[in-house]
Order: C-alpha cells, then structure tokens, then sequence
C-alpha cells in the first residue's frame, strides 16, 4: 500500500517541528509537523497519560542461534536538550488517537523512525514529568504505556530533530544510559516479549496507514473506556 511517505523526498526541516517534504514528480509539497499544546491531552484522575515505544532492530547474522537474541538487538534513544544521557521516544496521549497510535507518532516526531508495534504494551510505569522531579504533589505525575516497535523506516529529517538526536546502542549500552528505574524495567520488558516470539514479522504485513502498523488490544479498549 502506497502511502504519503511513498516516493517522497524530503527538501527542508527548520527545527522547529515542521518538516516540508515533496512527493517526487510532484510540484507542491507536503508539510508534515509535530502536534503541540495539550488541548487533547488525556488524563486519568490526575495523571497525565503518556505512551511511548522502543524502537529496535535486529542484526542480521548468519547463525542466529549462536549469537543469540541479546548480540543481535539494538535498541533506538534519543538525545534531550542539556542532557548526556538518553531516552526512549514518549509523549502525551491525545483524545483523538488510539494508546499505540501515540506511541507510534511519537517515535516518527522524536526520533524519525516508522514501524511495526507489537499490539502487548509493555507495561504501565507512574512517573514524574522531568520539571516536577521534586514535588510532593500529583502534579506532573505521568501514567505511561510503552510498546516495542520494529522499525521498518528511518526518515532523513524528522519534526523535533533539532531537539532529539537518535543513536542506535547495543543492549548493554541502552541499559547504563537510561535515565530512570522504570527505562530499564522497560526494556527488560521488551527484551522478554522478543524472547517469547510474540514480536509480528514484517514480512507479509502491509502497512495500513501512514507510518505504523497497530492493532487494538483489550487493555487498551479498557483504559480508553474511562478516558
């Protein structure tokens, strides 16, 4: 299935989350940019609900079985502004979109990568927003759902690339670099949802949409029932 991202070439980004693109052969072009504000954001109580994904690959080997799922997986993080250390692609949960939806539209606008997600999320993490790390009240407090997404895409240029800058790390390396407890729990979580095998292969899905695959899950019909 074609779709907007089919044939394009991008022709400008001005960092400030607007990417202008233009379909080859095509005379206007296409302007793709990241949401901002938080008019559509959800909340459940007084959290902020947040989804995220982490996006991996998998090496291609000639003995997989000798090398093992933890030699071959790498694990895509970005930069933050003033930060040496690196996080997975997250952000707030819009009224208009489904859970894995956000998760996936935040990896194409934090990180430029468009992908398959596995429909299990991961797990549920309560944290603090990074402005209110030292408040005694709920607020600031995110509820966050992360995926694992197989990235079939890296874009040359993608909406917040001037604030987020992606490194792909070994397993080992995404480990020492995350920033917080509830990453690493994360990504242990991902590591045993590839291990059991309940990842979907791309080889013989077509893309449904404009940069993910997605499916619905129960939990996901349960938490969007209250939101």
């Amino acid at each position: 299935m074609r779709d907007m991202f089919t044939d394009i070439k991008c022709h400008a980004s001005d960092h400030s989350g607007l990417v202008i693109m233009k379909s080859m052969g095509e005379v206007a072009p296409e302007v793709f940019f990241a949401r901002t504000g938080r008019n559509r954001q959800r909340f459940d109580e007084n959290y902020r609900l947040v989804a995220g994904c982490i996006p991996y690959r998998l090496k291609l080997v000639q003995d997989k079985v000798r090398d093992g799922l933890l030699n071959r997986l790498e694990v895509l993080m970005i930069s933050s502004p003033n930060r040496h250390d690196l996080i997975f692609p997250k952000g707030g949960w819009e009224n208009d979109e489904t859970l894995g939806e956000a998760a996936c539209r935040e990896a194409l606008e934090e990180a430029g990568v468009r992908g398959i997600i596995n429909e299990s999320i991961l797990g549920e993490w309560k944290f603090r927003s990074k402005s209110r790390q030292n408040s005694c009240s709920l607020e600031g407090t995110c509820k966050g759902y992360m995926f694992a997404l197989e990235v079939t895409e890296e874009l040359q240029y993608w909406p917040e690339q001037g604030n987020h800058e992606r490194r792909w790390v070994c397993v080992s390396e995404a480990w020492k670099l995350c920033r917080y407890d509830w990453m690493r729990e994360a990504l242990a979580a991902c590591i045993k949802v590839l291990s059991d095998r309940i990842i979907f292969s791309n080889d013989n899905l077509v893309e449904p949409s404009n940069y993910y695959f997605v499916k619905t899950t129960a939990t996901e019909q349960a938490i969007d029932s209250f939101c």
